[in-house]
């Protein structure tokens, strides 16, 4: 009852957001209610995980398809992406009563961000696919109308465009999914569908729909375009919601039909999703190196984490497909586990980046600079965001991305060829993602938060409201705390795992809490509780030393300045200079990198510029094409609106007599 309290909630907070009008304070009375309705939300998932498999809440209501009712169930697969979606939407909504005075056009944005909130968590408790596929197409439409929300942008309108098109693509693809799986009998609720059986071919188009389906909905390379254009365009909360949580909707989408509706994918399905999985990594982390936009950088750093979660579900179903469903769920607990840190730093980041583009106007790197001594809040917590997205210990993107690793390691030992060569590739690319993510959140830390203003707007940047700097600092804390107490969040998500996998797994079986060892007491065990109450005293004992031992002299000096100064920001690195031999090493040939310096003529004053040419191969090679195809198609089809009444009557009795023809054969056979 308080989940269905809180969703209805939602529905009636939606009609406030239209009679809010130009009050403001009715608009941040609708992001706090969403708030409270979002934690309620939070509290039914937490208190549902764990539950005993069959056990979870259900109703059923009398709407939906005439022959059927609508079917809603909560268990933990449920709970636990619903966990997930409403700590990152409570924490938008919070954002959002600070943020919404700041919005161009809020009366666009406010009615549409409850049904947003509420066709995500619709999407995670329905229990039959008309319902699913309602849930879905209302979380699609309401974010598509929060990306349309500064329409009077023709870029906001192209990216709205191409977002619409991806979506309803998507849409198909699950329809057809669902229709194969409900068969000639049309059992669409959930349950018929777990007890039917596949032959061969509506299996092998089940697995693939389902990939192309919620795979461009998570942003699978090559289905990713709308990402890098959708993200930017949204207002910041919306945008951290679609690239934090939407994304892993999807992603549940993709889980709910490989894992536990179809029950019975081959391994050969794990190892491609594993190669598609590492190219996505690979790919999503290219690209956001290339990008000055910070907001269209972090989109395609979702493309890069989607990746690596991708990896560690097709490494679960490799497993599992071979009869290994022990280290199937070792794969699968890595996969969610990477699922919750990624909807936390991502969201981190992306209201950090809300929060710059708020006190400057800007979101070109190129513009910023110096932001940490002018936003203290904000620059500490995006530095926590940018050591958990870059896995690197002891916060908690290092951890589930370690689990994946450990699970790659056993790999090998299936008894295909084509994981025992494809495995090593696909870890060599996901060791090359994560050291190119780094650097990627190295450059776009430093060169926005670090530094001098490279812009009069850096320069007088101002501090956000007390709900913009208090939301990221909780996140940031969040970050620190999954880090720490691994093992607590593995043995939670080993209670989703368990039906899924059809055994039970925990991670830390050998040793014990705190400790996480997948593999073996001997080897590969790994403790961040340790680690994090070793850093902790390291650092008290050097504090203790040098306050008590060192002198308490403060003595303060201008930065090491290179043996001369230099008071232009533009002696600093740029975001271009310090990508440049990544660049030249990578993008060369997968994006045609070129690089060409225009030189003034002597006597001319213009400065020397350098220019940088990139080509998106997959925009090009693929979508440019698809668009001419379809262009060539829809003029020769236009000529049909010019014909004479003649011709139109000739068409209609042809059609006429050839549907007459095929009823004749038919009813003679």
């Amino acid at each position: 009852m308080l989940i269905a309290a809180a969703l209805s909630a939602l529905l009636a907070l939606a009609v406030l957001g239209v009679a809010a009008g130009a009050e403001m304070w009715r608009h941040r009375l609708v992001y706090f209610c969403c708030m409270i309705a979002s934690l309620a939300l939070l509290a039914g998932g937490i208190k549902h995980l764990g539950q005993t498999p069959g056990t979870g809440p259900a109703i059923v209501l009398p709407i939906g398809l005439p022959w059927m009712a609508a079917h809603f169930r909560l268990d933990n697969l449920s709970a636990l992406f619903m966990v997930v979606v409403n700590l990152a939407t409570a924490a938008a909504s919070a954002y959002g009563i600070g943020y919404c005075s700041h919005l161009p056009e809020p009366r666009r944005v406010t009615p549409f961000y409850p049904l947003f909130l509420f066709g995500m968590n619709a999407v995670l408790i329905a229990d039959d696919a008309f319902m699913f596929l309602v849930a879905w197409e209302f979380m699609s439409l309401s974010s598509w109308l929060l990306v349309l929300a500064d329409h009077k942008n023709a870029e906001n309108r192209q990216a709205a465009f191409v977002y619409l098109v991806m979506a309803c693509f998507g849409t198909f693809c699950l329809l057809t999914c669902f229709g194969l799986m409900a068969g000639g009998q049309g059992a669409y609720s959930f349950p018929a569908m777990r007890a039917a059986k596949l032959d061969g071919v509506a299996g092998f188009l089940v697995v693939l729909l389902a990939l192309l389906g919620a795979g461009s909905k998570a942003g699978l390379v090559p289905l990713h375009a709308w990402l890098p254009l959708a993200h930017p365009a949204a207002p910041s909360h919306v945008s951290a919601l679609m690239s934090g949580v939407m994304t892993k909707v999807a992603l549940y989408g993709l889980i709910r039909i490989l894992f536990d509706l179809h029950g019975e994918v081959s391994w050969a399905w794990g190892a491609v999703m594993m190669a598609i999985g590492g190219i996505t990594a690979v790919m999503g982390v290219l690209y956001a190196i290339l990008q000055d936009d910070l907001k269209k950088l972090l989109a395609y750093s979702t493309v890069e984490n989607i990746g690596v979660v991708v990896i560690g579900l097709g490494l679960a179903i490799a497993f599992k497909g071979s009869g290994e469903k022990t280290l199937a769920a070792l794969a699968l607990v890595a996969g969610l586990y990477h699922i919750v840190n990624h909807s936390i730093f991502k969201t981190l980041w992306f209201l950090s980046a809300g929060a710059v583009i708020t006190a400057t106007g800007e979101r070109d790197l190129g513009k910023l600079g110096g932001l940490t001594k002018r936003m203290p809040w904000n620059g500490v917590a995006a530095l926590v965001g940018a050591i958990a997205i870059s896995a690197l210990p002891p916060l908690n993107g290092f951890v589930s991305e370690w689990l994946i690793f450990q699970s790659l390691f056993k790999g090998p030992s299936l008894p295909h060829w084509a994981m025992k060569f494809g495995v090593p590739v696909v870890g060599a690319m996901l060791a090359l993602a994560a050291a190119l993510a780094a650097a990627c959140f190295v450059r776009a830390y430093g060169i926005a938060f670090l530094g001098r203003p490279r812009s009069e707007a850096a320069a007088q940047a101002h501090q956000v409201p007390a709900s913009m700097r208090w939301t990221v600092a909780l996140l940031a804390a969040l970050c620190v705390v999954l880090g720490a107490i691994p093992v607590t969040v593995t043995d939670a998500l080993s209670h989703v795992v368990t039906p899924l996998t059809g055994v039970q797994f925990a991670v830390s079986a050998d040793l014990g809490w705190p400790w996480l060892s997948p593999v073996s007491s001997t080897r590969g065990s790994y403790s961040g509780t340790v680690l994090v109450m070793t850093g902790a005293g390291l650092c008290a004992i050097t504090l203790l030393l040098v306050h008590g031992f060192g002198t308490t002299r403060i003595r303060r000096a201008d930065a090491w300045d290179c043996g001369h100064k230099e008071s232009i920001p533009q002696s600093q690195y740029t975001g271009q200079s310090f990508s440049q031999p990544l660049r030249r090493v990578f993008c060369a040939s997968i994006f045609a990198a070129r690089e060409s310096v225009d030189m003034p003529d002597p006597g001319d004053n213009r400065p020397a510029e350098l220019k940088v040419r990139v080509v998106d191969p997959i925009w090009v090679g693929l979508y440019a094409g698809i668009g001419r195809v379809v262009d060539f198609i829809a003029d020769r089809v236009n000529r049909f609106q010019h014909l004479t009444v003649r011709h139109y009557l000739l068409m209609m009795f042809s059609t006429l007599v050839i549907m007459l023809l095929v009823v004749a054969v038919r009813q003679s056979q």
